[in-house]
C-alpha cells in the first residue's frame, strides 16, 4: 500500500533543532531542487495495486537513497547510516525534519531498486529533464535575433518541421563485478556446488553416500592452479579431469533426485546453470574451440555474457553492453542488453525516439563507424540528417567530402565519450556491483540519472553566460550607434 504524504517538503519547512537552517547554496539543497518529485510520485504510486497491508517508502526516500547511494557508491548498509548522520540528506530524501535514528533498514535498499525498474527510471530522467530544459528555455527567452525563431519558417513546411538539432549515439560495456572467467576455475566451482547438492539429497539411512573423488579432483585442480605458467597441454588436460568428475557428479544427482529427493530451489537453479555450463564446456573442449552460443562466466551471475570492445586495455569485457545518447548536453539510456549485438541495428529506433520526443528530425547525427552501414546511412539521407565520417567505399578523386567537417564532427562527438568516461568515474558506471539481473538494469539507470543531475548545474550556467553575452553585444552596439 501507498500513502500520498500531504506536500513534498521545501527548504524553510525542514525542520532543525535549536533554530538552525540549511544553507540553501549546499549541493544537495540544489539537487532536490533539480527533480519534479511530485509528477514522479503519481507514477510510483501507480505500482502498488493492493489497498492493503504495510505502508511502503515515499517515494523521495526510496529514490533519494539511491541517487546518493550512486553518488558516492556506499553499501547498502552505509546508506540510511549517512542519511541519520547528515541533515541535508535527510532534506533530500523529504523527511520533515532532522531526526538522529535510522530512517529504514537497509534491507530495504533491494526493494527500492526492484520497484524502480529501469522503464520507470527512463521516465523519470525524461521528466528531469523536461524541467531542466524548461528552466533552460526560460532563461533564453529573447536570446535570439528577430529573424531565427520558428515563427518565420515557409508555410509549404508546416507539415514537416525542419531538422534541428544534434543527436550523438554511443554503446559501451559496464563491467559486472565477477571473478574474471577460466574454464577450469568455472568447473571447479561447478564439482563443488555438485558435491554440496549431492551432501544435502543422501540419507544415511539409504546406505553409503556414493564416491565423488572429491579429495583427488580438489588435488589436481590446486596442482594445476598453482603453477605459474600452464602450457595449452596441461590447460586441456586440467579442463579434461574436471569434466569427468563433474558428469560423475551430475549422474549421481539426478539418480537422487530420481529416487525422490528434492533440492531447494537456489540449487535447483544451479543445477540448471551447471547443465548448460557442462555442455558448453564439454563442447568446446571436444571442438578444440573457444567459442559457443550464450557463453556462461559466472555460475552466480549467469547471465553475464563476455562482449567483445576491442580496447587497448581489455580486449573482452564481461556485463552489459550500453547504448547512450546525447542531445542538447543531455543523456539518455537507450538500450541495456546482457547479450552482445551490433550496436547499428538500434540507430534508427533512437532517431524515431528522438522525432517523437522533439516533433522533428535531428539536423546532424554524430556517430562512429560501426554505425555506418548502407542502411543507416540511407534512412538518413531520406530523412535530410546530415551524417558524421567519411562517406562510404574508396575515396574519391573530386574529394566530394569537406575535411574540415568531418575533422570538427569527431570533435563534437568527444561529449559521448566524455559522459561515458564522468559515468564510469563518478556514477558507478565503470563497475556494477549488483547481484541480481534486474537490480543491475537498476543500477546502470541510475547512474544516467546522476549524471544528468550533475550536469544541469553546468547547462544552466552555460545558458545564463550565453544570455549574459547576447545582452552585453546588444548594449555594446546601441553605444557604438550613440557615438556615431
Amino acid at each position: 500500500m501507498y500513502r500520498f504524504p500531504s506536500k513534498q517538503i521545501g527548504i524553510k519547512d525542514f525542520g532543525m533543532p535549536m533554530g538552525f537552517t540549511l544553507n540553501p547554496d549546499n549541493r544537495w539543497v540544489k539537487e532536490a531542487e533539480k527533480i519534479p518529485w511530485e509528477e514522479i510520485e503519481i507514477r510510483y504510486a501507480a505500482l502498488f495495486k493492493n489497498r492493503k497491508g504495510n505502508v511502503a517508502k515515499p517515494l523521495r526516500l526510496a529514490l533519494g537513497a539511491l541517487l546518493i547511494q550512486t553518488k558516492y557508491q556506499y553499501s547498502d548498509a552505509e546508506v540510511p547510516v549517512q542519511i541519520q548522520e547528515t541533515p541535508c540528506l535527510q532534506y533530500f530524501c523529504g523527511m520533515p525534519e532532522y531526526k538522529d535514528e535510522l530512517p529504514f533498514d537497509s534491507s530495504l535498499m533491494v526493494y527500492f531498486r526492484k520497484r524502480l525498474t529501469p522503464e520507470i527510471l527512463g521516465e523519470i530522467n525524461e521528466l528531469i529533464i523536461k524541467k531542466a530544459k524548461g528552466t533552460s528555455a526560460s532563461d533564453d527567452d529573447g536570446s535570439e535575433p528577430p529573424g531565427g525563431s520558428d515563427s518565420e519558417q515557409p508555410s509549404d513546411q508546416e507539415d514537416k518541421p525542419p531538422n534541428k538539432g544534434t543527436l550523438i549515439v554511443d554503446a559501451t560495456c559496464a563491467p559486472q563485478n565477477i571473478r574474471y572467467p577460466q574454464d577450469t576455475s568455472l568447473l571447479n566451482e561447478a564439482r563443488e556446488n555438485l558435491e554440496l547438492m549431492i551432501d544435502e539429497l543422501h540419507d544415511p539411512a539409504d546406505g553409503k553416500k556414493a564416491r565423488t573423488y572429491r579429495s583427488k579432483a580438489r588435488r589436481d585442480y590446486l596442482k594445476f592452479s598453482k603453477k605459474r605458467n600452464k602450457t595449452k597441454k596441461e590447460i586441456r588436460k586440467a579442463r579434461k579431469s574436471q569434466l569427468q568428475y563433474i558428469r560423475r557428479d551430475l549422474g549421481i544427482v539426478e539418480t537422487l533426485l530420481h529416487n525422490g529427493k528434492e533440492l531447494s530451489k537456489w540449487h535447483m537453479d544451479r543445477l540448471a546453470t551447471i547443465k548448460t555450463l557442462y555442455d558448453q564446456q564439454l563442447e568446446m573442449h571436444t571442438n578444440s574451440s573457444h567459442k559457443v552460443e550464450n557463453r556462461i562466466v559466472s555460475l552466480g551471475q549467469p547471465w553475464v555474457r563476455p562482449i567483445v570492445r576491442g580496447k587497448a586495455n581489455a580486449k573482452c569485457e564481461f556485463g552489459a553492453k550500453v547504448e547512450i545518447s546525447v542531445a542538447d548536453g543531455f543523456t539518455r539510456l537507450e538500450r541495456t542488453s546482457f547479450d552482445a549485438y551490433n550496436e547499428s541495428t538500434s540507430l534508427i529506433e533512437i532517431i524515431e525516439r528522438y522525432r517523437q520526443r522533439e516533433g522533428h528530425y535531428p539536423e546532424k547525427v554524430l556517430i562512429d563507424g560501426i554505425y555506418r552501414n548502407r542502411g543507416n546511412l540511407a534512412y538518413c539521407k531520406l530523412h535530410g540528417i546530415q551524417v558524421s565520417g567519411k562517406p562510404l567505399g574508396r575515396p574519391r578523386k573530386d574529394a566530394l567530402y569537406d575535411k574540415k567537417r568531418i575533422r570538427t564532427d569527431e570533435i563534437n562527438r568527444v561529449e559521448v565519450e566524455r559522459k561515458l568516461s564522468y559515468a564510469k568515474g563518478s556514477f558507478g558506471l565503470g563497475l556494477i556491483r549488483n547481484r541480481l539481473k534486474e537490480t543491475s538494469e537498476t543500477a546502470i539507470a541510475l547512474s544516467i540519472i546522476a549524471l544528468n543531475l550533475s550536469q544541469i548545474g553546468r547547462i544552466l550556467c552555460v545558458s545564463f553566460a550565453n544570455l549574459l553575452n547576447f545582452f552585453t553585444g546588444i548594449s555594446f552596439l546601441r553605444r557604438v550607434a550613440i557615438v556615431q
